[in-house]
Formats: structure tokens, C-alpha cells, sequence
């Protein structure tokens, strides 16, 4: 089981690379760490899951809204876009719940993981 996190903030430059990370890779779940207002206006190709934040809440209230939806099997994370915040809360979510992943970019020779 192949799991997609992406973090999907508000500048619009990086949704092209996250876009091309949902629609050229198989996913068996895509879930995605965003605002109301990210959700409204990202189109993404595949059915997706949201994690919806307030970049203004505490970076607890953050992590353990991004913990308690992290997914079984294995995790691949997206950290192009989004802020430091968020990117800190979903690395925070994974170590407490003990889960291992990847990081995943798309490069000029494809997708990579590190």
C-alpha cells in the first residue's frame, strides 16, 4: 500500500509539481495538508483526502490534526509547497505515531525518493 502526503500552501507556483506527483504516480491514498481556501481552488486528477489547518492555530493543534489522519502502509511526503509550519507539524505527526516515509520530488529524470 502506497500512500501520498502533500503539503499544499497558498502560492500557486508549487501546485503544478504536486499536481504531477498525484497524476504520474499510482497512489493507493492521496492526502493533502491545506486551507478551506487551497481545497477550493486545487483541482487535483485523482480523488483526494484533506486535512484542512488553520496556519494560524497552534503548531500542537496542527500536528495532531495531521496525526490522528496519517494513513497505514507506506508514506511518501510532498514538502514543496506549503510553509515551514505545516511542513514541521506533518514531520512531528509521523514521528509520534512511530511512521516511517519518504520524501518524493519530481526531478528533470523523474520522480525520486530519498
Amino acid at each position: 500500500m502506497s500512500n501520498l502526503i502533500a503539503v499544499l500552501g497558498i502560492g500557486k507556483g508549487t501546485w503544478g509539481h504536486v499536481a504531477r506527483l498525484i497524476s504520474e504516480n499510482e497512489w493507493d491514498k492521496i492526502l493533502l495538508i491545506s486551507n478551506e481556501w487551497g481545497k477550493e481552488n486545487f483541482s487535483p486528477s485523482k480523488t483526494c483526502d484533506w486535512i484542512l489547518v488553520n496556519n494560524r492555530a497552534g503548531f500542537d493543534v496542527i500536528k495532531d490534526e495531521i496525526k490522528k489522519s496519517l494513513p497505514e502502509g507506506d508514506i511518501s511526503i510532498s514538502l514543496i509547497s506549503g510553509s515551514g509550519k505545516e511542513h514541521m507539524a506533518l514531520l512531528a505527526a509521523l514521528r509520534e505515531a512511530g511512521k516511517e516515509f519518504k520524501l518524493i520530488i519530481l526531478t528533470g529524470e523523474g520522480t525520486k525518493n530519498y
